[in-house]
């Protein structure tokens, strides 16, 4: 991932209900969610959800995929770990153990 990438994920994600929207996304795994089920879940209105959601879309975090009148979007969980690992790298001057949080 590029730096511009990763400015324009995490500014996305820097809005509340965008990153609320985009974990719900993440917990909900491969099946996705309805935008209707994403609203109901965070009580956001339609216009407020949609715009979210084109946001995140357009920052590469997420798709919609139609199912004729349906669309479910999921997260892109190769963006999502493309953008840690952009996050992370040479973490710790590249010693990974260095920077594994403690063990509990």
């Amino acid at each position: 991932m590029e730096l511009t990438t990763a400015t324009t994920a995490l500014a996305a994600l820097g809005n509340p209900t965008r990153l609320s929207i985009f974990r719900l996304l993440v917990e909900a795994g491969p099946d996705g969610r309805s935008p209707g089920d994403i609203a109901a879940a965070l009580s956001l209105p339609g216009a407020t959800l949609s715009f979210h959601l084109k946001e995140l879309s357009q920052a590469g975090l997420i798709g919609g995929q139609a199912q004729g009148r349906r669309i479910t979007y999921r997260a892109d969980f190769e963006a999502m770990n493309g953008l840690i690992e952009f996050l992370t790298r040479n973490c710790c001057g590249g010693d990974a153990g260095r920077c594994a949080p403690p063990k509990r």
